[in-house]
Order: structure tokens, then C-alpha cells, then sequence
């Protein structure tokens, strides 16, 4: 009987608990339901409920509302008083209270709150940033301007304020005295530096060619620095500014006096032509790289800034296909300069490459190449990766030279070594490009299904591209010649001999004026114009294509390609964004979509992901 009535006890209390605890819930809910539908009075009681039981700043904000609302003014001053009374270090409260006598037509009691609160707790440096916070928060500018300039003048140099001086300017349109404040900041602590370029980039638009702000800026950076050439932090900011401004010859100009005041061994001067780089302004970028490379061997970046000065040269000339011819041999000249000073080795692999690529590619020295990357193949120690890349840019020359079947040996080489690299796909999908210029479209397409589930997308989609050309043409005429004249074609393409490719196409569009293969052969024209840097004839090929062919399957490869010309090569920002546009509202099945959306906002500025980028 003992132990019944200990177990009903045990059941009586938890019951009496679980009854609490879901009437507590309970009223919460329904306070919080009256109280979203705008049903104050019957908010009310549940309100004043859950406030007695707790009085937490939520629970007292809800019951404040409601009994406003239900103009309930004594009761709703009598709890803000309590409140405020049992959280005196919060400034949300007076600042409620002070609003509360302001709305009450008691703007007496009003501004005495303001004024205590001013008086007092201004000139602390403990509580004047809670301070001006809590009146921002209210929107009470005008009283956390007041409440800045009270601590600035009791606390001076020792809690200058700045930063809440530049906020309060900012949202009062006061640029010139905005810029000050960041400025004098950095006087008393140079190490807030990104601090202020973040702030400062967030307010001014330095992509604007007229901007008075920016002028403001660099008129006041250039004073600074004049008067205190010793305070390098104004330099500094003088650098970035020109920087942001893409300004890079002026910057680099600013950074190499810097440099040398600061023994800086050319480090800052060596970013910014990295970035010039990134910008594809490559005359400024070697004006930078000249200028370490200037410092000495001896140096720590002098062997850095020699190979990314010849690194932009193989950039501009391979990439943008801006040059001369007697730009090429100045650029080999400098290649074979270094190469022969450092020699033929491990460490200088890369520029060997870029060296032998643009002797075949650019400078029609075939033979050289083949040499220069027989050496460097002969070399002791050389990774298998570095040795397959060798391998596979030999096999490309062998191409040029028509020796079709060495390089074929190559490439086969390599996708025995790295069957599921990346490289070994590039070899395999180079290989069946050598069969299908032969003629042997059997054996190329097989080569080609394997590669269109290869993990590489750019391998796979080109493998696609090849594999759906052979499809569709071969075998539209009786004894293939169509087709065969074509691969011929390409091969003359890729050996650079564009007068005959041409001459070969032609004939193709004579003797056979309705084949399928119209579209591919002015899409081949415009990509032989972009190898030779002729982006405005390119320009025209791919438009002619759209206009006749414009339904067809290269529909989009060809927008997608005037896209990249005007984005890349001939910078016209507004064309580039029209065509990518294109292709995502008339091409929406296109394999260039995902690309084309990450472009166009970049393009635009649009906030964009690392994993994007």
C-alpha cells in the first residue's frame, strides 16, 4: 500500500509539472499569436503572464508594445521604470523611457534623460561606444553625433573615435570630413589599415573614370604624404588608391619610391605587377617586374620577377595574340638570355616549355623547339608529369611539322602513363584528332565515345563536339570527300598554314553548297582569325554564322565565343555582357550556361563564391 501510494505521489508531482510547463508554453503561444495578428487586448493578459514569470528583454518589449497599443500609458511607464530600474547598465531603456516622455507630449523629462545620459557617460571611455551604439540603434542621430563630440572633447588623443566620427559623416553625406577621420585614424594606428580601405571601398566607387570623391581622396593622401614622407602608411593608401583606380603605372611609381625608403627588396613593387598581370595590363607589369629584376641577383625576388616578366610576355603573345613579329624575336631573345645563363634544368622547366612553344607556335622555328625539349627531356630527375608535359608539347610541334604519326606515338605514350589523368585524356583526345586527319573516322570515333565520359569536362565536351561532327557529316556523300577535305582542312589549321586551310574550305562550300558542314567551316575561319589575333574578322565569321545558321547546333558556341572576344580581347564590357546574356535566355540547354551565368556577374560585380571563382 506504501509503495502505491509513493508511485501516485511521483505521478501527481511530475503531472503537476508537465501542467505547468505546458500552460507556460501555452500562454507564451498565445501571447506571441494576438500579438503577430495585431490583437493587443487580448495579447495583453497572456503578455502580462509570461512577463511575471520571467522578465527577460523580449518578454518586457511585448508587454511594453501592448500596453501602448492599448494606451495604457501609466502601466506601460510603470513596468519601463521597473525595467530600467533592475538593468542600469543597459542604455536601450532611458533611451525607451526619454522616447516615451517625447511621444507622451513631456519633451522636458525628454531631454533631461538625453542630457544625463550625455553628461554622464560621454566622457567615459568605457561607456561612450555603448552609448553612441544605443542612440544609432534608435535612430537618434543628431544625440549620438552630440554624445561623439562630448567624449572627443573630454577623452581627445586618447579615445579619438574615428571610426564613429567617419560612420556619423557618412550617413550625413560629409565625404570631405569621412575621408579625414579614416585618415587621421591611421596617424594613431597604421595597423587599422585594411580596416579603412574596406570601409572606404564600401562608400566610394573607384570603378567610376570621374568620381569627386576619389579625387578628394588622392588630393588628401598626396598633402599627407608630402608632409610626412616618413609616415609610410600613407603611401601606402596612395598605392592602393591608384591601384583600385587601375592606375598601375602611377602605382608602381609610388611603390618603387616606397620601396626604396623602406629597403623592401621589391616585394610590393613585384605584387603589383602580379596584379597588372591579372589585369592584363602587360607594359605595366614588366615595367614592375624591370624594376626587381633592377635590385640585383642577389635579391630574394629577383629570380621570381625575371620568369613572371617572361611569363607576361608568353601570356600576351600566346593569349592575347598581341604582337608583332619582331616582338616574337625580342621575346625569344629574352627566353633564350635567361635559359642560357640558368641553362636547361629541373628548376627552369617551365619557362623552357613557354620557350619551345612559341618558337614553333609563333616564331616558325619548328626545329628549335624539337631540340630545345629534346634536351630538356634528356635531363636526370625529371617527374613523370614534367616528363609526359614534354612529351605531349613535342608531340603538338611534331603536328606542325606534319610528322602526324611521331606525335601520335607520344601521345599514346602519355594515356598509357596516365590512363585516368587528366593528361592522359588530353593525350588520348589528341590522338584520335591525329586518325581523324587521316581519314580513319572509325577508329577516331571509338577514341572518342570512351573520352566523352572522361571525368575532364573540358576533354569531354570537346570529345562530344568532335564525336557529334563525325555523326552528322560522315557519310553524307557517296565517297566521303566532304569530309575527308575537311579533316585535311583542320590539320592545315592546326599547322598554322591558314591560306591554305581556307583555300580547302572553300572548295568544300563550292562543291557541295547544302552539306552539313557550312556552319562548322565558318565557326574554323573565326577560330583561325583568333589564333592569329584578328578579333574584329573573327568577329565577322561568327556573326555570319548566327545569321544563317543561327537554329543550328553551334549556335551557342559561336555567341559564347563572341562573348569571350568582347570580354577578354577587346574589353568591351557592355557587348560581352549582351551576348552572355544571350546565351542564357535563347540557349537555355547550352553547355556553356553554368559559365556564361558566372561571367556575366562577375562581369557586373555581382558578389561572387571562391568555389565560383
Amino acid at each position: 500500500m506504501k509503495t502505491l501510494n509513493h508511485f501516485l505521489g511521483i505521478f501527481l508531482i511530475l503531472f503537476c509539472i508537465n501542467f505547468s510547463l505546458t500552460q507556460e508554453g501555452t500562454d507564451s503561444q498565445l501571447a506571441q499569436f494576438y500579438f503577430n495578428n495585431g490583437e493587443f487586448e487580448k495579447a495583453l493578459p497572456y503578455c502580462q503572464k509570461v512577463y511575471s514569470k520571467e522578465n527577460s528583454k523580449f518578454n518586457f518589449k511585448r508587454l511594453y508594445d501592448c500596453l501602448l497599443n492599448t494606451s495604457n500609458n501609466k502601466d506601460a511607464e510603470k513596468i519601463l521604470k521597473k525595467q530600467l530600474a533592475a538593468n542600469k547598465d543597459d542604455f536601450e531603456y532611458p533611451i525607451m523611457l526619454a522616447d516615451f516622455y517625447q511621444k507622451t507630449e513631456k519633451p522636458k523629462e525628454s531631454l533631461k534623460i538625453y542630457k544625463d545620459l550625455i553628461d554622464e557617460f560621454a566622457p567615459s571611455s568605457y561607456s561612450i561606444l555603448p552609448l553612441y551604439q544605443a542612440l544609432r540603434t534608435a535612430n537618434k542621430n543628431d544625440l549620438a553625433m552630440e554624445a561623439l563630440q562630448k567624449g572627443r572633447k573630454t577623452l581627445k588623443n586618447d579615445f579619438p573615435l574615428n571610426i564613429q566620427f567617419a560612420e556619423m559623416y557618412i550617413l550625413n553625406k560629409e565625404t570631405d570630413k569621412m575621408i579625414e577621420e579614416y585618415l587621421n585614424l591611421l596617424e594613431s594606428n597604421s595597423s587599422s589599415i585594411d580596416m579603412v580601405q574596406n570601409s572606404l571601398a564600401r562608400y566610394i566607387d573607384f570603378s567610376l573614370e570621374e568620381n569627386k570623391e576619389t579625387d578628394l581622396l588622392k588630393e588628401k593622401l598626396l598633402t599627407k604624404v608630402q608632409k610626412k614622407p616618413n609616415d609610410f602608411v600613407y603611401s601606402e593608401m596612395l598605392i592602393w588608391l591608384l591601384i583600385q583606380k587601375k592606375q598601375f603605372n602611377s602605382a608602381i611609381i609610388q611603390a618603387q619610391a616606397l620601396d626604396k625608403r623602406e629597403n623592401g627588396e621589391g616585394i610590393r613593387v613585384l605584387e603589383i605587377g602580379n596584379m597588372c598581370l591579372q589585369n592584363k595590363n602587360y607594359e605595366a607589369a614588366r615595367l614592375a617586374y624591370k624594376y626587381v629584376v633592377s635590385l640585383g641577383e642577389d635579391k630574394q625576388f629577383y629570380y621570381s620577377a625575371e620568369f613572371a616578366m617572361l611569363n607576361s610576355r608568353y601570356i600576351e603573345i600566346t593569349e592575347q595574340r598581341n604582337y608583332a613579329q619582331n616582338e616574337v624575336q625580342e621575346t625569344l631573345n629574352e627566353f633564350n638570355q635567361v635559359i642560357t645563363r640558368l641553362g636547361i634544368s629541373r628548376n627552369s622547366i617551365e619557362i623552357v616549355k613557354q620557350y619551345a612553344y612559341i618558337l614553333a607556335f609563333y616564331g616558325n622555328k619548328t626545329p628549335k623547339a624539337v631540340e630545345t625539349l629534346k634536351k630538356a627531356l634528356a635531363l636526370a630527375g625529371l617527374t613523370s608529369i614534367q616528363s609526359a608535359e614534354l612529351k605531349m608539347l613535342l608531340a603538338d610541334i611534331y603536328v606542325i611539322q606534319d610528322e602526324i604519326w611521331e606525335s601520335s606515338l607520344l601521345y599514346m605514350q602519355i594515356d598509357k602513363d596516365f590512363k585516368f589523368e587528366p593528361i592522359g585524356f588530353e593525350a588520348k583526345f589528341k590522338n584520335a584528332r591525329i586518325f581523324y586527319y587521316d581519314g580513319d573516322f572509325k577508329f577516331a570515333q571509338s577514341q572518342l565515345d570512351i573520352l566523352k565520359e572522361s571525368t575532364t569536362k573540358l576533354i569531354a565536351n570537346d570529345a562530344m563536339k568532335l564525336s557529334i561532327l563525325i555523326t552528322d557529316n560522315y557519310g553524307l556523300d557517296s565517297n566521303f570527300t566532304a569530309m575527308s577535305k575537311f579533316a585535311l582542312a583542320d590539320l592545315l589549321l592546326e599547322q598554322h598554314q591558314y591560306d591554305k586551310a581556307f583555300e580547302l574550305y572553300d572548295t568544300i562550300v563550292k562543291a557541295f553548297p547544302y552539306h552539313g558542314l557550312a556552319d562548322e567551316i565558318l565557326l574554323r575561319k573565326s577560330q583561325a582569325m583568333q589564333q592569329q589575333g584578328k578579333w574584329n574578322e573573327a568577329i565577322v565569321f561568327l556573326t555570319d554564322l548566327l545569321k544563317i545558321h543561327g537554329d543550328d547546333i553551334l549556335a551557342d558556341d559561336a555567341v559564347f565565343q563572341l562573348a569571350t572576344i568582347y570580354e577578354v580581347n577587346l574589353v568591351e564590357k557592355e557587348k560581352a555582357i549582351e551576348m552572355y546574356k544571350k546565351i542564357l535566355f535563347e540557349y537555355k540547354g547550352s553547355l556553356y550556361t553554368a559559365e556564361a551565368r558566372k561571367r556575366l556577374r562577375i562581369l557586373r560585380g555581382d558578389e561572387v563564391g571562391i568555389d565560383e571563382l
